[in-house]
């Protein structure tokens, strides 16, 4: 191949490295997306407690009005019950909020996947056009090589004819 190096190495290097760090950063979006349902799940967990205790509570209040109780006890709980209710509220944001986290998150992903592929299809090109290129440069070599063997036979046939 005469030594001569593919004239776009360079942009072939550059191609690679975009698609290496393509490939890092949705590596990077994966991780986050992973940490952001957990903590949807930690939060979910935590809104199913406080609701498990509204639940609780309710039905104490349930069992209270059922057996008769004083008129004092009776409105504690339900002023209570209107907290927990406004925790559960609060909760509930929360999970919503999360969820738009997840949900962002996902659509990040999504968009990391789809740079990286076209990250890999212009290597992949790049790397067809090498080839290519090498295939021709070999060929141009060979015709080049069987040139100058055909002009060097010709020299040494036009010496032997001197010479006889």
């Amino acid at each position: 191949m005469n030594g001569k190096q593919y004239p776009l190495e360079q942009v072939a290097i550059i191609k690679q490295k975009r698609l290496d760090e393509a490939e890092k950063i949705l590596i990077e979006k994966r991780e986050l997306l992973v940490k952001e349902r957990q903590k949807l799940l930690r939060i979910e967990e935590e809104r199913d407690l406080v609701k498990h205790h509204k639940d609780e509570k309710l039905q104490q209040l349930r069992h209270e009005l059922d057996t008769g109780t004083s008129s004092l006890k009776m409105q504690q709980m339900r002023l209570y019950l209107k907290e927990v209710e406004e925790k559960l509220k609060v909760k509930e944001l929360k999970v919503k909020e999360q969820e738009k986290q997840v949900l962002s998150a996902e659509k990040a992903v999504e968009a990391a996947r789809e740079e990286m592929l076209k990250k890999r299809l212009s290597v992949e090109k790049m790397d067809i056009h090498k080839e290519e290129w090498k295939k021709q440069k070999k060929k141009e070599d060979l015709q080049i090589s069987v040139a100058e063997e055909d002009e060097l036979g010709t020299t040494i046939h036009r010496r032997r004819k001197t010479r006889e």
